[in-house]
């Protein structure tokens, strides 16, 4: 079956097959007849031939530092919601936190036929600054604020404070743990805005920064975190996994919570909602972030080039670790 036999099925000229099968315009009537002589033949247009005409391979390449993270499968879950109603579909990268592998991700898309790139970053080095300044397909940033991109971002700095004035409602010596500050949004952002909540209220935080994105991390840093300041009574955990360690920590050593020390995370994961006590967060719109993303790609294919940048909401969920 080739597209003169739809054609003649359908009671059409060749070209206006062509044109129904690249979006072209075709009358509501001509539509239907060729739509229903497809569905009862099952053709299925060559995608090669369909490139080669038409530069476009319906292909968009998403470069991400973790498949197996759930933040990350929620913003992936929003960004196929979207591109798979538009017949796109989603070539995944997945780099393992690797800087040079997402540089080189970066490279492969923009040589091998993509129709455009959602880069979930964490952070941004010079070899990244420098292959992104070649890119001449459409990209879209998601989860970090670059300078001169279109990004869909979240309010780290914001909801960071916002904890942290929460937490210090009902506690006076106050921890932080977080993640590498060379992460500029998880890491750097927010650190600033738990920082910036104490000078506020003029209240010294105990800082521990150097951690990872797990929840052994979250254990040793609190144990840290106690042996250098054993009068802390409230710890703010600048993602969930970390909160989780630093939970299991103080129940091992018998010390209450939220009594003896609150503790709160963020993220909203799932197992932020199995913890016991259930740990006190910030929930972000991880799969609306994708689907803004997507969206924002979507105009970047159809040729509109207003650069637009997206902060995203976020919102507390007080639960039983703080007081």
């Amino acid at each position: 079956m080739n597209i003169n036999e739809i054609a003649q099925l359908a009671g059409v000229s060749r070209a206006t097959v062509s044109r129904y099968l690249n979006d072209g315009y075709v009358s509501k009537e001509k539509k239907e007849q060729i739509r229903k002589v497809i569905e009862e033949t099952g053709y299925q247009p060559s995608s090669h031939a369909q490139t080669m005409r038409t530069k476009k391979t319906k292909v968009i390449g998403v470069i991400l530092p973790k498949i197996s993270s759930e933040t990350i499968g929620k913003m992936v879950g929003g960004i196929s919601h979207v591109l798979s109603e538009k017949g796109y579909q989603l070539l995944l990268a997945d780099t393992e936190n690797d800087e040079e592998e997402e540089v080189r991700y970066l490279r492969l898309f923009q040589q091998n036929y993509v129709d455009g790139v959602i880069f979930i970053a964490t952070i941004f080095t010079e070899k990244h600054l420098r292959e992104l300044k070649k890119m001449k397909i459409p990209l879209v940033i998601l989860g970090q604020h670059l300078e001169g991109y279109d990004c869909v971002y979240y309010d780290d700095f914001g909801a960071a404070k916002k904890m942290t004035e929460y937490l210090l409602r009902n506690g006076k010596k106050i921890g932080f743990l977080g993640v590498t500050v060379r992460d500029r949004q998880a890491g750097y952002d927010r650190l600033s805005g738990f920082q910036a909540a104490c000078r506020e209220q003029d209240v010294e935080g105990f800082c521990m920064t150097e951690g990872k994105f797990s929840v052994d991390s979250g254990y040793e840093q609190m144990k840290a975190l106690l042996t250098q300041y054993p009068d802390v009574d409230s710890v703010f955990c600048a993602t969930d996994s970390l909160a989780m360690g630093a939970s299991l920590y103080l129940r091992e050593q018998g010390i209450a919570i939220p009594d003896q020390i609150q503790i709160a995370g963020l993220g909203d994961s799932s197992m932020s909602r199995v913890a016991y006590p259930r740990i006190t967060t910030i929930h972000y719109y991880y799969a609306m972030s994708g689907i803004k993303a997507a969206k924002l790609l979507l105009k970047l294919l159809n040729g509109e080039h207003v650069l637009r940048t997206v902060q995203m909401d976020f919102r507390l969920e007080i639960h039983d670790s703080t007081r």
